[in-house]
Order: C-alpha cells, then sequence, then structure tokens
C-alpha cells in the first residue's frame, strides 16, 4: 500500500492537467472554501469576540477584501475553466496546449493564497496576491483574445465575454492602484466594475448561449429563443447602471434597473422549459430567476431613495445577486460541466442539490439579513453556512478532477 500510494498521488494530480476545466475547477473548489472560511471566521470574530480578537482589520478594509477575492479570484476560476475548454469549441479551433492554462490557474490559485495570508495580517501578501492574479488574468487573456481573430467566422457570445473579461481587467488595475496608495474611490470602482462590468456581462451572455441550448437537447418540442439584441441590451443597461453606482447617482439607477428586472424577466419567461424537465437543467433556472427578483430589489432600493433619501436595503441586493443568481448558477453549471466531462450521468448528485438548496435558504438568509434587528449575528451564519453547504460539493468536485473519467474517454 505504501509503495503505490506516491505514484497513485502524483497520478491523480497530473490529471489535473488533461484539460482545462480539470485545473480550473480544483482551483476554484479550493478557492471557495478558503475564501469563506476566512470571511466566516472574520465576521465570527466581529460579532462575537472572543480573546480580544474584535475589530481587528486586514490593512484592507474586510469587506472590500471580500468583494475583491470572490469577484477576482473565486467565481473567474470557475470561469477560466469553463472558457477555456468551450471557446476553442465554439470558434471550431483547436483544444489549447496545457502549457495556455496552468498559468492561469497557478496564478489565481498563488493570488488567492497570498490575498488571504495578507488578510490574515500578513502585509505584503496583498501586493503579492495581486501581482499573481494579475498574472493569472494576463495569461487568460493572452490565451483567449487571439482566437477572435483567428477564428474563421465571428462568435459574438465569445467577444461579449472578451469585452467584460477587458473590463474586468481594468477593475483588477484599479485595485492595484489602491493598493499602492491611491484613493479609496478607486477600490470602490473595481467592486462596481466587478460586478457590472465583469460577472454579470459573463453570466448572461453564458446563460443567453447555453440555457435554451441545453433546454432544447433534452425536452421535446422546446424551441430555443436567443436573439442577439438580448445580450446587446442587457449591455447597455448594465453599462448605463455602473456609470450611475460610479457617480453615486443612487436615485437614478431605478431607470436601468427596473429595465433589466423586465428584460430578465422575459428570459426567465421564454427560456423556461416546460413539461417534464430533468432536475440539472431545472436548477439552471430556478438560479436564473433570482436575476430579476435582484433587479426588483435594486430598483427598490433607487426609488425609496429617489422619495426619501433613506438608502434602504442595504446590500440585500447585491446578496440576492451574488449568493442567489451566481451563487445557484455555479453550483448547476459546474455540476454540468463536471458531470459530462467526468463521463458521469447527467444529473444532480445528492451533494449537489444540497448545496444548491442550501445556496436558496442562504440567499433568502442574507437578504433578510438587512431587515433583522441584528444583521451581523445573520451575516455569520450566513457566511458560515455557505461553507457547510458547499464544502462537501467542492471537495467532490476536487475529487472528480483528480479521477480519470468513468468511461475510460480522453478528457
Amino acid at each position: 500500500m505504501q509503495q503505490t500510494a506516491g505514484p497513485s498521488l502524483l497520478s491523480s494530480v497530473r490529471r489535473l492537467g488533461w484539460a482545462p476545466h480539470r485545473l480550473l475547477f480544483f482551483v476554484g473548489a479550493a478557492n471557495l472554501v478558503l475564501a469563506m472560511l476566512w470571511w466566516g471566521c472574520w465576521l465570527l470574530a466581529q460579532r462575537f469576540p472572543m480573546a480580544g480578537h474584535a475589530q481587528v482589520q486586514p490593512e484592507v478594509y474586510a469587506g472590500w477584501l471580500h468583494a475583491f477575492i470572490m469577484q477576482y479570484q473565486v467565481l473567474p476560476t470557475f470561469m477560466a475553466g469553463f472558457l477555456l475548454t468551450v471557446f476553442p469549441r465554439w470558434m471550431g479551433l483547436p483544444e489549447l496546449p496545457r502549457w495556455r492554462y496552468v498559468p492561469v490557474g497557478l496564478g489565481l490559485l498563488g493570488g488567492q493564497a497570498a490575498t488571504l495570508f495578507g488578510a490574515a495580517g500578513f502585509g505584503p501578501g496583498l501586493m503579492v496576491g495581486w501581482l499573481m492574479t494579475l498574472a493569472g488574468w494576463l495569461a487568460l487573456l493572452a490565451t483567449l483574445l487571439p482566437m477572435l481573430w483567428r477564428e474563421p467566422g465571428r462568435t459574438w457570445h465569445a467577444r461579449s465575454i472578451a469585452a467584460a473579461l477587458v473590463l474586468g481587467s481594468i477593475g483588477l488595475a484599479l485595485h492595484g492602484s489602491f493598493l499602492l496608495g491611491g484613493n479609496a474611490l478607486l477600490e470602490f470602482a473595481s467592486i462596481k466594475v466587478g460586478t457590472f462590468g465583469l460577472l454579470l456581462p459573463v453570466y448572461v451572455t453564458v446563460a443567453h448561449r447555453m440555457f435554451p441550448f441545453f433546454a432544447g437537447n433534452v425536452v421535446p418540442g422546446y424551441q430555443p429563443w436567443k436573439p442577439l439584441w438580448l445580450v446587446g441590451l442587457a449591455w447597455a443597461l448594465l453599462l448605463v447602471h455602473l456609470a450611475l453606482e460610479l457617480v453615486h447617482a443612487y436615485a437614478w439607477s431605478w431607470i436601468p434597473d427596473l429595465a433589466l428586472f423586465a428584460l430578465t424577466s422575459l428570459m426567465c419567461w421564454r427560456w423556461w422549459p416546460q413539461g417534464r424537465s430533468p432536475g440539472i437543467l431545472l436548477a439552471l433556472f430556478i438560479g436564473l430567476a433570482w436575476l430579476p427578483l435582484a433587479f426588483a430589489l435594486y430598483s427598490a432600493q433607487s426609488l425609496g431613495y429617489l422619495a426619501t433619501g433613506i438608502y434602504a436595503l442595504g446590500r440585500a441586493p447585491a446578496h440576492a445577486l451574488f449568493i442567489g443568481f451566481f451563487g445557484s448558477v455555479l453550483v448547476a453549471m459546474v455540476t454540468r460541466v463536471a458531470q459530462g466531462h467526468s463521463g458521469r450521468p447527467m444529473r444532480m448528485p445528492a451533494i449537489a442539490w444540497l448545496a444548491f438548496v442550501g445556496v436558496q435558504a442562504l440567499a433568502v438568509m442574507r437578504v433578510v439579513a438587512e431587515l433583522v434587528a441584528d444583521p451581523m449575528a445573520w451575516h455569520v451564519w450566513a457566511a458560515l453556512g455557505w461553507v457547510l453547504v458547499l464544502g462537501p460539493w467542492a471537495l467532490r468536485l476536487a475529487w472528480i478532477t483528480l479521477q480519470a473519467r468513468v468511461d475510460g474517454k480522453p478528457g
């Protein structure tokens, strides 16, 4: 047993290099659990201080670091695993060699690890983490962007995603400028760009291309509806919202937000599969349903501010978006990709259902937290609950990436 353990472990690690989704999903699983462990422990120390640890702050405010880590290190890692796999297929190009995606994974893994060390009090870790993340990000751009002019035709979904990644690199640069001594408004701008310039455009574009396609494959009589103007209009409205946020014109963000509520509601209505559908498909659309709900909350918040001057609801709209929409779609989409690319049945296993249902409950909990007398306590339990419900899912995902495909096929 001891003689085979070494080679067996080495073989498992080598499998991470077999395909982009293997390496990046493994890194994403690790980043997800570590990020939420740190955030949960920090919140716990603030709300329930013990041994004088209350009010301990890293060099950069922990809430800002939490936003940076989730937007530029955790979620982009999963996105990169998906995009590095599907971009060549969308464009009719050869699959990527290992040397093109390994630097992406190492940069995002090392970048978050160093950032968390910095958050724990090792000051240089924040700058090292940013530099490593930037290196991984530039490796991703250097791999994906040249495909746009090498492909035979024009894949507009790829171009939309590429534009979002470029905006994301600007947001990453803003964070670095803040770390180098810039104004706090740079960090504020970095966070807003990450939400409305990077993550939402990527998620909406992928949903537009893939959700009707998935439904058409398994639902008899389903008619995919995905005109490109949906993506273009979503982009325009998101950029208007972003511009209003950057100039603090919160009283007027209801204008794009109500339009985004109507647009995303239309998407849910036209895309939702009728009749009997497998759970792994329904999970995607349940996750999508959080998007109009989030923009309804954003609209209510803005209109309330316009009418009363009170910025009610706090971070409720943002967490309906991040936990409800981003979190739900993450679990559903990554589970689907992991099942299919590992040769397993195209269904939601029990651990995935636990994670998905748990995310729904946590999203509701985090939204309601803004309305209760002791919101910080609810924040603590929501963060720790995130680890409890997504931890087993992430561990299973990491284990799958280390195993050969069960059907014996390569990849």
